[in-house]
């Protein structure tokens, strides 16, 4: 019986070892991506923890020192806060562009496993058209051999 060889089943295996690739980095921007929010977190909680050590400082008995160096914590923590955020939108734009990717990727997969998947159908169509035909010839062969052979015996007998 005829073997399905997929002439493109090279191409095929680089396009799954592609979508392989942009998962893995689909997921490490994911990762990237968590890991700034929980930075940006962090800095949030600092800074409302020096907000409200500001607020007590002012409440109790003042002292303007330790007054002026939780206000300089507060400027820090929304400098590192700006920065932090733009770190998480790039991380998110990643993301983004690795989710993208990996569609592409899918869709191209998809698209040859497709393409593959109907010359599969094609080489079953071609396997039935062949048997067929065997079957075609050996009936017509059994036939020709059957009606031949009662010729010949009909012919025997009148001579």
């Amino acid at each position: 019986m005829a073997k399905f060889v997929y002439r493109m089943q090279n191409v095929l295996n680089v396009k799954l070892k592609l979508e392989n690739q942009a998962k893995i980095a689909y997921g490490l921007a994911n990762a990237r991506l968590a890991e700034e929010q929980q930075k940006l977190q962090e800095i949030l909680l600092r800074r409302a923890m020096y907000e409200n050590q500001a607020k007590e400082l002012v409440s109790g008995a003042i002292d303007v020192k330790a007054i002026r160096e939780c206000k300089r914590a507060v400027d820090v923590m929304k400098s590192l806060q700006r920065t932090q955020m733009m770190q998480v939108h790039m991380a998110e734009k990643d993301v983004e562009a690795a989710r993208q990717k990996l569609n592409e990727e899918m869709i191209e997969r998809k698209t040859h496993e497709k393409l593959r998947e109907k010359a599969f159908e094609l080489f079953k169509q071609e396997i039935l058209a062949a048997e067929g035909k065997e079957i075609d010839e050996l009936v017509s062969y059994t036939y020709n051999n059957d009606a031949e052979s009662s010729a010949e015996s009909g012919t025997v007998g009148l001579t």
